[in-house]
C-alpha cells in the first residue's frame, strides 16, 4: 500500500535534520583577524609659490649648465614671502627674469665654481621691454633684437592653488620671462645660433646715459699667437708710446708695429661710432615715448633676489651685489 506523499517528506526531513552521533561538534564560523594599522604617511604640502623662481628662465645661462642649477637645493622663500600678504611686492604688478652668477663657493667641503641662480623682479605697470640684448666680450658687435626672435616672451605665472581653474578667469599680477626653445632641438641648430642664447641679456631702454656711454677705453685683442689682449684709453694713452712699450716688453713683434697701431685706431673709431649711435637711439626713444609710458619707466623699481641661506646650501653672503647687467644697471633692493 503506497504511503501518502506528506508522510514521505516528513520521514526525509527527519533523517536529514537529526543529529549524527558519529560526527564531531559543528565547526564555528572563522573570524578574520583585524588588519595591522597602516603607518601614517606624511607628505609635505607644496607651497603656493614654491616653483616661482624656477618659472623665470635663467637668461644667458649656457644650455650645458642648466642642469647644474638642480644639483643644489636652492631656496627662494624670501621671494615667495615678498608676494604674500604684508610682503613688499604683495598686490603689485611685476615682471621677472632669471639669470646666474658664477661664484667660487665651498660646496660639501670643496671650493669650486658654482652657478648661483638669481631672480630679478621689475615692479612696473607695463613690460620693461619686448627686446633682448646679445653681447659678450667674444662678440665684437652688440645686437638688440625682439624677444620672440629668441623664442622668449612674458608669460603669466599661475600659483599652484589656481592651476585647476580656467585660465581665462584668472587675473595674475606676476609675469615671468619664458623660453619655448626645446633643448632636444638644439642639436639641429647651428652653433652660432645656440651661442646666441649664451650671450642673451634682458634689455631695457635706458632713459639716462649709462656708465659706459662716454667710456674712452676700448678692449684690444690683436690677432697674434698668442693674441695681445689689453685696454687702450684714447684720452690717457698716447698710441706711439703705448705701442713702443709693448714692443719693449716683447709682447708685440717690431714688424707688427704699424699694423697694430692701425688696428687700435680702427677699434677706437668703431667704439666712438657705437657710442654715437647709442646716444642717438636713446634720444630718439625718449622723444617718441608717450608721457604715460615715460612715467612708468621712470618709476620702475628693480629687486634682485638671491637664494636664502639653508643648511643644504653654500654660503653666498659675501658675493651678493646690486649690479644686474649693462642695461638694467643696479637693483634698488637686494634681497
Amino acid at each position: 500500500m503506497r504511503r501518502p506523499k506528506s508522510s514521505a517528506k516528513k520521514t526525509k526531513a527527519a533523517s536529514t535534520s537529526g543529529a549524527n552521533p558519529s560526527k564531531g561538534p559543528t565547526r564555528g564560523k572563522r573570524v578574520k583577524a583585524p588588519a595591522a594599522p597602516k603607518e601614517t604617511m606624511y607628505v609635505e604640502e607644496k607651497r603656493n609659490l614654491e616653483d616661482l623662481w624656477q618659472a623665470a628662465f635663467p637668461v644667458g645661462t649656457e644650455w650645458d649648465n642648466m642642469d647644474k642649477l638642480s644639483e643644489i637645493n636652492w631656496n627662494f622663500t624670501n621671494l615667495e614671502s615678498a608676494f604674500e600678504e604684508g610682503g613688499e611686492l604683495h598686490g603689485k604688478k611685476v615682471y621677472m627674469f632669471g639669470c646666474t652668477e658664477p661664484q667660487m663657493l665651498e660646496v660639501n667641503g670643496e671650493r669650486k665654481v658654482t652657478l648661483v641662480p638669481i631672480v630679478v623682479v621689475v615692479v612696473s605697470p607695463i613690460p620693461p621691454s619686448d627686446k633682448i640684448g646679445i653681447k659678450s666680450v667674444q662678440r665684437e658687435t652688440e645686437e638688440i633684437i625682439p624677444m620672440k626672435a629668441m623664442k622668449m616672451a612674458w608669460i603669466p605665472y599661475i600659483p599652484l592653488e589656481d592651476r585647476d581653474k580656467e585660465v581665462v578667469r584668472l587675473k595674475t599680477q606676476i609675469y615671468t620671462m619664458g623660453c619655448t626653445q626645446r633643448r632636444s632641438a638644439l642639436k639641429h641648430l647651428k652653433i652660432e645660433r645656440v651661442k646666441q642664447y649664451d650671450y642673451c641679456l634682458p634689455y631695457i631702454q635706458p632713459l639716462k646715459a649709462d656708465e659706459h656711454e662716454d667710456d674712452t677705453v676700448v678692449d684690444i685683442m690683436y690677432p697674434l699667437e698668442p693674441p695681445i689682449v689689453c685696454d687702450f684709453d684714447w684720452e690717457l694713452d698716447e698710441l706711439e708710446e703705448f705701442t713702443d712699450r709693448l714692443i719693449k716688453d716683447e709682447e708685440l713683434p717690431e714688424d707688427q708695429k704699424d699694423a697694430f697701431k692701425e688696428y687700435v685706431k680702427e677699434q677706437v673709431r668703431e667704439r666712438k661710432r657705437t657710442q654715437r649711435q647709442a646716444k642717438e637711439a636713446r634720444k630718439k626713444a625718449i622723444e617718441d615715448i608717450d608721457p604715460e609710458t615715460r612715467a612708468a619707466f621712470e618709476n620702475m623699481r628693480f629687486y634682485k633676489f638671491y637664494p636664502v641661506q639653508t643648511p643644504d646650501t653654500p654660503d653666498i653672503s659675501e658675493v651678493k651685489v646690486a649690479y644686474i647687467n649693462r642695461y638694467y644697471g643696479k637693483a634698488h633692493v637686494v634681497m
